[in-house]
């Protein structure tokens, strides 16, 4: 039997990179490639043009037709999630819309960054994008890159809105963190792939992952298992992957995850300024560090993914 809360995105969902070709332009056909494989690893959606699809760097047109891109290779059996969320709230109400047209399922909207709006301009700024299309909204609380985080008591509030369903937390406040989950219908994805495990005990529904560009059947398996009822495999698994959770991370995500996918044959190719490509000694750690983690451990109970291209209730 189930213990997980319903997900209404699936409980795996990869935050894509965005491939580029060599000379720094998009490769549409790469994004393609890249998200049929990662769909086939076993991520139940993808999270497109996210910070780690590099949205900071990609033009609004870019970002559309990588979208339409990704939804035709995908649509039809993955949840296509688009990262929208600007630090201008006009401007993400037009992406929103923009996506909407394209066909996204569901959009992901960080918090306001840069700016550092009080919680008033916060909750404002979340009802005018939810309010823009008839999509559903996931909150993106990631404080440690915007400056201010949601709190406990703006979630609470935001959660009244009908197509806000869902946070993206890389809060690290459990506590917080729980008491949302216990006052709310909200959807709890957690945004540090380390920090999997401890969320789902106080009840998340999944994961929104970096790192499962590299090791989704791990990830998936650790879900499962937990959602089974067998926390000391979730557990194990966790251990397991413990130095691709550090290793992905030693310099910008982004950065190591290209590096990662390119050493896999994958469709990554370089990052786009400021960002840098992996340096050969960072290239060698990562080497280090995938070899060292379990990737693709033993049978764990499988879970049943939500219906592709729709919020699931």
């Amino acid at each position: 039997m189930s213990v997980l809360p319903p997900a209404p995105f699936g409980r795996l969902i990869t935050a894509m990179v965005t491939p580029f070709l060599p000379d720094g332009s998009l490769d549409l056909d790469g994004a393609a490639a890249l998200a049929s494989h990662l769909v086939d690893a076993g991520s139940d959606g993808l999270v497109i043009s996210g910070t780690t699809g590099e949205s900071p760097t990609t033009s609004d047109d870019e970002k559309d037709q990588l979208l339409r891109v990704v939804l035709k290779a995908v649509g039809d059996r993955a949840s296509v999630i688009a990262g929208v969320g600007t630090y201008d709230t006009h401007h993400t109400t037009e992406l929103a819309r923009a996506a909407e047209r394209a066909g996204a399922h569901g959009l992901l909207v960080v918090t306001p960054y840069y700016s550092k709006p009080p919680q008033a301009g916060v909750a404002r700024h979340f009802r005018m994008v939810a309010d823009a299309t008839g999509l559903p909204v996931m909150i993106y609380d990631i404080p440690g890159r915007t400056g201010v985080p949601v709190t406990t008591e703006t979630l609470l509030a935001l959660a009244e809105h009908p197509n806000i369903v869902a946070v993206k937390d890389a809060k690290a406040d459990l506590e917080g963190s729980s008491r949302v989950i216990a006052n709310s219908s909200l959807a709890y994805y957690c945004g540090d792939d380390a920090l999997t495990l401890p969320l789902l005990s106080v009840g998340a529904v999944g994961l929104v992952s970096v790192v499962a560009h590299v090791g989704a059947p791990a990830l998936r398996a650790l879900i499962a298992a937990f959602d089974a009822g067998d926390p000391v495999t979730a557990r194990r698994i966790h251990q397991g992957m413990l130095p691709i959770f550090k290793g992905i991370f030693r310099t910008q995500g982004v950065i190591t995850t290209k590096a990662a996918l390119t050493l896999r044959g994958l469709p990554a190719g370089p990052v786009r300024p400021p960002l840098v490509d992996a340096t050969d000694a960072e290239i060698d750690q990562l080497r280090l560090d995938l070899a060292a983690a379990v990737l693709e451990p033993s049978a764990a109970p499988a879970f049943a993914a939500a219906p592709a291209g729709a919020a699931a209730s």
